[in-house]
């Protein structure tokens, strides 16, 4: 997997599919999100849509 490195969706693609920035296989931590109205965590990172998130992204 590697992860988007602005907007750290985690994906197989060499370039992200939402925002088109370069991924990295450089990344840490996992986390997914069902509900990012509803979740605190998916409103401080600024996420907007469900999926496999990296926390941090090298």
């Amino acid at each position: 997997m590697k992860a988007c490195r602005k907007c750290h969706i985690l994906t197989t693609r060499s370039t992200c599919p939402y925002c088109g920035e370069a991924t990295s296989e450089h990344w840490q931590g996992y986390l997914i999100v069902l509900d990012p109205n509803n979740s605190e965590i998916a409103k401080k990172m600024g996420i907007k849509m469900p999926g496999k998130y990296a926390l941090k992204v090298r």
